[in-house]
């Protein structure tokens, strides 16, 4: 299901020639001498070249999923958006002409969206609704869900402009499985280190598209001619992007389990026949065998890795264990403190007073007040207040 008869190269580089530009199939009667070799390709009505286009390591997988997924993940922000209803529950709201659908402010959400309370309602991740109110399901949800246009625009052209090339190369089945697998994994690191705010987004699975695309050069690593320059250049892509993640307001621990986790499953899904690839002016006697020995051990190895790495998270979430009480420093690669922003992940917290029309407020984090003028706000109003206020 969705093949293309034409035929594609790998998406890093370019696979490996020895004599000829053609790749053609490994013929399991290649000991036959070589002017009977020849006769019986002419009596068969064909060349390896010409036989070697019905083989599927040779055809272009058309992407259909990976523009699915963009397309749920917008049809759920819009969604999100029609929930949150920012005139009616807030009052306060930027591009008042989209009604219903106008963001909050700018001030309580600079990336254009939600308030956190719909986050929350729509299934953001939230450490205490999964270990106490058996809401483990946040841990998928999360990941279609995201924190404003701002935010979903960087997510879905990413992963338009990585997933669609990885899906013609690899197929729907095993980039699909290859992204859900990640942004589950990303979650889990995320709930162990981020105790006490709501995450969102589906940046972790994208970070596992990433991370597959690095271990799939390494377990396929003789069909490719230019894989160092090629790694050199993933490994910086990475590298800046995590870097990035170290800003405040940032899940980078949900970026960098997305991409150990798609690190660890591109060694299991990724791997391809080598005979598939094989020069047929080159091929050994006999039939090859289907996979090289390293790539029995990496995917073995990886396998258990991936494995361990599930059980051990999940086990530690449900048991409500607190990844920085285990790890004194790893806070940092979430966030770096500096003059100009704090690292204060605490959620906005206030006390209110309503006396007649007037409500005070305080925030419990900074001690800043304020008073308003409202009469009878809702709870959505007031959370909105306050978030803008502990800011």
């Amino acid at each position: 299901m969705g093949e293309k008869d034409s035929e594609t190269a790998p998406i890093w580089g370019k696979p490996q020639q020895r004599e000829s530009s053609n790749i053609h199939p490994v013929n399991i009667e290649s000991s036959t001498p070589s002017g009977q070799h020849r006769s019986l390709n002419r009596s068969r009505g064909g060349s390896y070249a010409e036989r070697g286009r019905g083989v599927k390591e040779f055809r272009s997988w058309f992407p259909w999923l990976i523009p699915c997924f963009v397309i749920a993940n917008v049809v759920v922000f819009v969604i999100t958006m029609y929930v949150n209803n920012c005139p009616k529950k807030s009052g306060d709201c930027f591009a008042g002409f989209l009604g219903r659908f106008s963001f909050q402010s700018t001030r309580e959400n600079p990336l254009l969206g939600p308030s956190s309370l719909t986050l929350r309602t729509m299934g953001g991740l939230e450490v205490k609704k999964v270990v106490k109110g058996d809401e483990g399901w946040r841990l998928l949800s999360c990941n279609w869900l995201h924190g404003g246009v701002v935010h979903l625009l960087v997510n879905m052209l990413t992963l338009l402009f990585i997933g669609m090339r990885m899906e013609r190369e690899f197929g729907f089945i095993r980039i699909g499985l290859l992204y859900l697998i990640s942004g589950f994994g990303g979650s889990i690191l995320s709930a162990l280190f981020l105790r006490s705010n709501i995450s969102v987004g589906a940046s972790g699975a994208v970070f596992g598209l990433l991370g597959g695309m690095l271990s799939e050069i390494f377990i396929n690593w003789t069909i490719y001619s230019n894989k160092v320059v090629t790694i050199i250049t993933l490994v910086l892509i990475v590298a800046v992007n995590l870097g990035l993640g170290v800003l405040p307001g940032v899940d980078n621990f949900a970026h960098i389990g997305g991409f150990a986790t798609g690190f660890l499953l591109g060694f299991v899904l990724l791997i391809r026949p080598h005979y598939g690839w094989i020069n047929q002016r080159n091929a050994p006697l006999g039939k090859p065998h289907k996979y090289k020995m390293y790539q029995v051990i990496l995917w073995t190895v990886s396998l258990l890795l991936l494995l361990g790495w599930f059980i051990t998270g999940l086990i530690s979430l449900f048991n409500n264990v607190d990844g920085n009480k285990h790890c004194s420093w790893c806070h940092y690669l979430s966030c770096v403190p500096t003059s100009r922003w704090s690292c204060n992940r605490e959620p906005a917290s206030c006390t209110t007073t309503q006396l007649g029309n007037q409500l005070s407020m305080t925030c419990l984090r900074n001690g800043k007040s304020g008073s308003y003028i409202l009469a009878n706000p809702s709870d959505s109003r007031i959370n909105s207040l306050c978030v803008q206020l502990c800011r």
